[in-house]
């Protein structure tokens, strides 16, 4: 939720409480003044190791204090992070530069501070709010005086609110924060368990915003809009507006409290006694106007629009408005239950939503970087992927509101493999925690029309006393979406069975193993599964490993420092081995790469197409399937759709082809043809052109079917032609033409006369062997490509769009564009692509769109370089 937003607004053109003087004293901090119903954020902080600041909260929150000597980090900054910042170490990225960092440096607290000056109107209260925990725990001091301590601030996510009103002074202040040393195996922290290597500091500090907000007698807190629909009918919506009005002075006070969402107002007096909070409740019932007619409804970006309503509100005493509150919230509703074969399949606005998403990784550091994140979730629509899952890592509240925005789907919850699931070590204080942060988590995201559900556990079933604290603390904060037991084929004792299924994989399997119905096949939904090692294009790995560790790629039984730090997950192991079976062992790491691209492509649009094409299975259908995972905390090879410089490769463009809204595809399991519509239209006239050709370019068969695709569903279209004299190796070209003959959907598959066979006796919990590999290897000896290919640019504001035009003489295979600074220059990123890494065959013409940050060219000219497994690669001029 973002209360005062209206208050934040206008921060920069009025007032501010805070402000940072890096390298001054804090005595020189500029006289500002705060006003009822205004909020403002601390920008930034002052840090240093208590080994150094060896005294107590009472030295470091005194006003006169210098802390001229301390590290200026920013607002939300782990004790690394602002390390980082200011360039203590090298390259974190890079090598295994990571392991300069000593991790007994975080084996003690750490102290931020920050000063600033205050002029505080009579009857103004001020609270300072933590916008989350403080990792692990931490002591307050405002003014000298200790505000809090270890014993309640505790945990990742509770928010906390502390009455500062008498201890902030008319003239200098301060406020002191020591951060305790972090471990998430014994408080409710953030770990990243197995996804890559640890942050040595494992997060502590702070990493949400602190706030000072100031209101008068009367504060306002948690503004909530609940909406129903009476489905399946969309013509109406009842919205339930509720807001705690709460009396912060020491004697009793009338307030009206007054609202308006759209052109519908409303009020209500309520009369407080000291110190008494009431929430102040507004329906149909009371006023008509919250009825709404031909509401606009708020739907997934795959299935609608995304329209967005305001809600604000204030509460006066005297005629004078005391404080105000504001959120924006969306009409829609989300319910889920479990189907034949027992898989939970979510409902929204009345609609079967089949959940394909993946799973996301803040920042290692938990840095802030909200052009990042937009970036990335721009990059997640245009991949068509529908969900993402927050496994544990809950973000800050930008990240909501882009996902509204951009029709996102968010599943949240706890995660795995910390004290989260240790549930033997809840003792009092542990359970109270646990209770704090679902609260808090609830209240913050519950008026997000984006948020689909909450896992009140991960790999674990949640015992009883830890569900009833969850589903208690879930209901205090008014929370009326999903909630689930677990992400694993667990049940606990309210909520029953979650629905879902964790049973791997997590490493390499072919395509064929998503469409058999066993371990992660698609069948019911399934939290988080993928097929492991995503190895970036060359350009990428040279920004993050060594040319040696390039090198070593080659030995697949090299542990690779940017792997995991897990054993089971160190090594490219059988997924080195698959790719020598199918595809031929590469000489040269050059041709590991190209080869990578083409395994992680395949099997990734595999695993999206089958929970697709299984989706109207009536006995055991697909509701769901969680990539895992969805982006990178820090540069890696494995687990991941783009990289974490948002480079997009083989991996994305497979998942891409099989995101896409109105679809063809190939089944790897019974040969058989579907049309996967994710839209709520029918659309007919319809027909899917099917071709087969062989290695050397023959073409073999060519078929024609007609079909008329159902809304939200998938329909099969017969199945793969079978002539004789097909090579080892041979090519499907799928098209899926309109009524017009235009095509609207092209997806060409690379097979083999020799499947690939799976030894389920053999499967663990993260991989299934191979018992027999496809023979791939007639790519090897493809004839030579020829083509011909153009780019413009033109620039769309502050973008540039780059189309390529590419036609065939001669079978091209697998081409690939990139946008680059000039001629041989760094690639641009990100660049969104409408397609990537296309097959083309003679007398066949595409066009590939990129669009990008004109700025990112940093002043040079975009050219185009084209690249491909059987062509020359060249460079083609894309002038503005």
């Amino acid at each position: 939720m973002r209360r005062r937003r209206a208050g934040l607004a206008v921060l920069a053109a009025t007032t501010l409480m805070f402000s940072l003087l890096p390298g001054t004293p804090a005595s020189s901090a500029p006289s500002l003044t705060v006003a009822a119903g205004q909020v403002t954020t601390i920008p930034d902080w002052r840090l240093q190791t208590s080994r150094s600041a060896t005294g107590d909260g009472a030295t470091y929150s005194n006003p006169t204090f210098n802390d001229s000597s301390w590290l200026a980090v920013p607002a939300r900054s782990t004790v690394l992070a602002g390390l980082i910042a200011n360039n203590r170490y090298a390259d974190v990225n890079f090598g295994e530069n990571l392991k300069s960092v000593n991790r007994s440096d975080f084996s003690v607290p750490w102290w931020y501070r920050k000063s600033f000056t205050a002029s505080q109107p009579a009857g103004t209260n001020t609270f300072l709010k933590l916008k989350g925990g403080i990792i692990s725990r931490a002591e307050i001091w405002v003014n000298g005086t200790k505000v809090a301590g270890t014993d309640t601030v505790i945990g990742a996510y509770p928010t906390r609110e502390y009455n500062v009103t008498s201890l902030i002074r008319n003239g200098t202040n301060a406020i002191a924060i020591k951060a305790m040393p972090s471990d998430p195996s014994k408080d409710l922290l953030i770990h990243f368990v197995d996804w890559t290597q640890l942050p040595p500091d494992r997060n502590q500090g702070l990493f949400r915003d602190v706030q000072l907000a100031n209101s008068g007698p009367v504060s306002l807190r948690d503004l909530r809009v609940s909406t129903d629909l009476p489905l399946p009918n969309l013509t109406t919506a009842d919205l339930t507006v509720k807001v705690n009005a709460r009396n912060d002075s020491g004697q009793a006070v009338s307030t009206q409290v007054t609202g308006t969402i759209d052109n519908v107002n409303f009020t209500q007096p309520v009369s407080l006694a000291a110190g008494e909070t009431k929430t102040v409740t507004f329906t149909p019932g009371n006023t008509p106007g919250l009825r709404l007619t031909n509401p606009r409804v708020w739907w997934p970006f795959t299935m609608g629009d995304q329209p967005m309503y305001s809600a604000t509100v204030s509460a006066s005493v005297g005629g004078t408005v005391s404080d105000s509150a504001s959120t924006t919230f969306g009409v829609r509703e989300i319910s889920s239950t479990r189907v034949n074969g027992g898989g939970r399949q979510f409902v929204i606005n009345g609609k079967p939503f089949l959940v394909r998403g993946g799973g996301w990784a803040s920042d290692l550091f938990l840095r802030t970087n909200l052009r990042n994140i937009e970036d990335q979730l721009n990059l997640v629509k245009s991949m068509n992927l529908n969900t993402i899952r927050l496994e544990g890592k809950p973000e800050n509240d930008e990240f909501y509101e882009m996902t509204d925005r951009l029709g996102i789907m968010v599943l949240t919850g706890w995660e795995c493999c910390s004290a989260w699931e240790n549930y033997g070590s809840f003792n009092a204080e542990k359970n109270r925690v646990a209770g704090e942060s679902a609260e808090s988590e609830g209240k913050r995201i519950r008026n997000h029309p984006s948020v689909l559900g909450f896992l009140i556990a991960s790999d674990l079933a949640t015992p009883a006393a830890q569900e009833k604290i969850y589903l208690d603390a879930l209901a205090r904060a008014d929370w009326n979406l999903p909630i689930i037991a677990s992400a694993s084929d667990k049940s606990s004792p309210q909520l029953g069975n979650s629905g879902m299924k964790m049973e791997g994989p997590y490493w390499w399997e072919p395509p064929v193993y998503w469409y058999n119905k066993q371990m992660g096949g698609a069948a019911g939904f399934a939290s988080e599964i993928g097929p492991g090692p995503t190895i970036p294009e060359m350009d990428e790995l040279r920004k993050f490993l060594t040319q040696s560790q390039i090198n070593s790629l080659t030995n697949y039984n090299a542990t690779q420092y940017h792997l995991s730090p897990s054993g089971t997950f160190g090594k490219l192991s059988f997924w080195g081995t698959a790719l020598d079976n199918r595809y031929g062992k590469p000489a040269t790491v050059d041709e590991l790469v190209r080869k990578a691209q083409l395994a992680n492509y395949e099997t990734n649009r595999a695993q999206f197409e089958a929970f697709a094409d299984n989706f109207s299975d009536s006995s055991n259908p697909s509701t769901g399937v969680i990539y895992w995972m969805l982006n990178d905390p820090w540069p890696k090879l494995f687990w991941h759709l783009y990289n974490y410089n948002l480079a997009t490769a083989g991996s994305y463009f497979g998942a891409k082809t099989a995101l896409r809204p109105l679809h063809v595809q190939y089944s790897y399991d019974d040969r058989s043809l579907s049309v996967v519509n994710t839209g709520l239209q029918n659309v007919s006239g319809l027909s899917v052109q099917v071709t087969l050709f062989n290695a050397d370019g023959t073409q073999k068969a060519n078929e024609t079917r007609p079909v008329n695709s159902t809304a939200n569903a998938t329909v099969k279209v017969g199945n793969l032609p079978q002539p004789s004299g097909l090579s080892t190796t041979y090519f499907a070209r799928l098209l899926l033409k309109d009524s017009s003959d235009k095509v609207i959907d092209r997806n060409v598959y690379w097979l083999s006369t020799k499947a690939d066979t799976l030894n389920y006796g053999s499967s663990t919990w993260y991989h299934t062997p191979q018992s027999g590999y496809a023979d791939l290897k007639g790519l090897n000896s493809l004839p030579a490509g020829s083509v011909n290919a153009s780019a413009t640019s033109t620039v769309e504001g502050a973008n540039t769009r780059t189309t390529v035009t590419i036609t065939a003489f001669q079978m091209a295979f697998f081409l690939r564009a990139s946008v680059r600074k000039g001629n041989g220059g760094a690639e641009v990123l990100p660049q969104d692509w409408s397609d990537n890494y296309v097959t083309l065959w003679p007398g066949e013409t595409l066009t590939l769109t990129a669009t990008y940050r004109t700025a990112d060219l940093g002043g040079a000219s975009p050219v185009v370089q084209l690249s491909g497994q059987n062509i020359t690669t060249r460079n083609l001029p894309a002038s503005r």
